[in-house]
């Protein structure tokens, strides 16, 4: 059975609620949840008929949901008449498809339990009910320590026609628990990761037979943290199409929210039509949290973990967990070997990995860009990252003189040691950031993450103003052999660096036709077929809300 598609919705108002029920159904949902933690008043007739005249109109079939506070929801109505108010939904001549009743309620008492048998359809059943039973668990703050007993202890009773259990992922491999569950399962039940780290269990829920996911009709209708709307499930993360055959992809860095690299390669896995899906993946800043990650996407038999965009701050992280690991067989590309730096890796045919830095070659033709011959061409790089490396890198092999600025001058000094290592004739110094108002040079790239829209330091121009002003002459456009700084932020496309660049007359270009170049080289190494550069260049154009990065 097709994983179902649940838009819940906050049934504050009947007449709203109707409304969004509409709403989900025109969006491609399959069944709605009307969550009435604050509709129903026992107290208040008038409640109740409201709730059973929003299942009745129903354009779809219905859960109903009454949340206890004690469960993360908003009632503080007792179990007593949340059960009898599911009795009398349930014996309506329009009851809902389901009732959701917390494990702890339902399991509280041999009296309670009873009361809820006769609200459902089961085998003992008596009466005419056609309202199944979903028994649910929930943890808001974090994973149960006693995870694998609780969901034991809810299949213990035959009455639930669909078991659910959620709780706040603390990583990306708590998402792998909800899948080891779903693999056990004896009848549909739903297992979801909820906040950042929970993404991949409610996209890859086909993948697994989870018997439903729930998405938001927007953003702020959310019930529950990491909650996805129906548009971005159907349309970007192409969720009907996921299968148990379905390869997985990812950006893994932190932060990764923010990141356009879901919008372009999905679009690039549906054009070349490949059964995959691309998902941001984060993943903590230390090395310790990348390798405990990695490996376990890597190893994870039921997964089809098959390749990776990796960002700040893992790409140094890449290299020396594969010089270092011996579990898997791995295969560094010189020029990423020698950079010490990886941004993408691919699992091969025979199980093997791959890592390659595509960002060094999209570097260099971004920097052609701005002069067409890179030899004897004097080059500041600002930061000491993985970034930096790869400039440092391609733009040596390519005859240029380079300066590298960084905060801490040992970062920077380490990167001048492994170019010469590596290429002894190269021209390369490093200097503290201080320095980086007596540069003279002919191309300067920002290779930190200043000016992120989802940085640190969003507002915050990467080079100094009174610096720029001091290069201005030299990069001014139609000076002698060409210039410019290269932003290789791309998020937002008019950086703090990019905006007082222009100010001056200095060519600037910012860092999404370079993203392109990268993204398109990782879409080849992915999929073997060229690349829809084209495509790409217009999703990520239009997903940044500027013009195509180029034509």
């Amino acid at each position: 059975m097709p994983t179902l598609l649940c838009v819940p919705i906050l049934a504050d108002d009947p007449a709203a609620a109707l409304a969004d029920a509409i709403r989900a159904k025109d969006a491609g949902a399959d069944l709605v949840e009307f969550r009435v933690d604050t509709l129903f008043d026992p107290d208040d007739e008038s409640s109740t008929a409201h709730i059973e005249s929003l299942v009745a109109d129903s354009p779809l079939p219905c859960i109903v949901t009454c949340r206890p506070n004690w469960e993360g929801g908003h009632s503080d109505v007792d179990d007593a008449d949340r059960i009898a108010l599911f009795e009398k939904l349930a014996t309506s001549s329009a009851p809902p498809r389901y009732i959701d009743v917390e494990h702890k309620a339902f399991s509280r008492s041999a009296n309670l339990r009873q009361k809820v048998r006769l609200a459902v359809e089961h085998s003992a059943q008596l009466r005419d009910i056609s309202t199944s039973l979903i028994t649910s668990a929930h943890d808001f703050d974090t994973r149960p320590l006693n995870l694998m007993s609780l969901f034991a202890d809810m299949r213990e009773d035959e009455t639930p026609r669909v078991l659910k259990i959620a709780w706040r992922a603390r990583s990306l491999r708590d998402n792998l628990e909800a899948f080891e569950l779903l693999l056990e399962k004896d009848r549909p039940t739903i297992a979801l990761a909820m906040g950042e780290f929970g993404l991949m269990s409610r996209v890859l829920a086909p993948k697994f037979g989870t018997f439903l996911t729930f998405a938001s009709l927007r953003d702020e209708s959310a019930t529950a943290p990491g909650q996805p709307t129906i548009r971005e499930l159907i349309d970007l993360y192409r969720f009907r199409s996921i299968n148990k055959k379905t390869r997985v992809y990812g950006v893994v860095g932190m932060p990764v929210a923010h990141s356009i690299s879901p919008q372009v390669h999905n679009a690039a896995f549906e054009a070349l039509e490949q059964n995959a899906v691309y998902l941001p993946l984060p993943v903590a800043e230390s090395y310790e949290s990348y390798k405990a990650t990695l490996l376990t996407l890597l190893h994870d038999e039921h997964l089809d973990f098959a390749g990776a965009s990796i960002t700040i701050p893992h790409k140094e992280h890449a290299i020396r967990l594969a010089r270092e690991d011996d579990s898997l067989a791995w295969h560094i590309d010189p020029l990423a070997d020698s950079i010490g730096a990886a941004n993408t890796l691919t699992r091969n045919p025979d199980n093997s990995i791959t890592l390659t830095n595509t960002d060094a070659p999209a570097l260099v033709e971004e920097c052609r860009e701005l002069r067409a011959d890179l030899m004897d061409a004097r080059v500041a790089v600002v930061g000491a990252g993985g970034g930096a490396r790869a400039a440092a890198f391609a733009l040596a092999n390519e005859g240029a003189s380079i300066d590298i600025y960084n905060r801490t001058l040992s970062r920077a000094e380490q990167i001048a040691e492994d170019v010469r290592t590596a290429l002894p004739a190269a021209a390369i110094t490093a200097y503290p950031i201080e320095s980086l108002e007596q540069a003279e040079c002919d191309i300067a790239i920002n290779c930190t993450p200043m000016g992120m829209a989802s940085g640190p330091a969003p507002e915050q121009c990467a080079v100094p103003e009174h610096v720029l002003d001091q290069w201005a002459i030299r990069m001014s456009k139609g000076s002698v052999g060409g210039g410019g700084v290269l932003d290789t932020v791309y998020n937002p496309l008019e950086t703090p660096l990019v905006s007082a660049c222009k100010q001056r007359s200095i060519p600037a270009i910012n860092g999404l036709s370079m993203f392109i170049r990268q993204a398109a080289l990782q879409c080849a190494s992915w999929t073997g077929n060229n690349p829809p550069v084209s495509l790409m260049n217009r999703v990520a154009s239009e997903t940044m809300g500027g013009p195509q990065a180029y034509n």
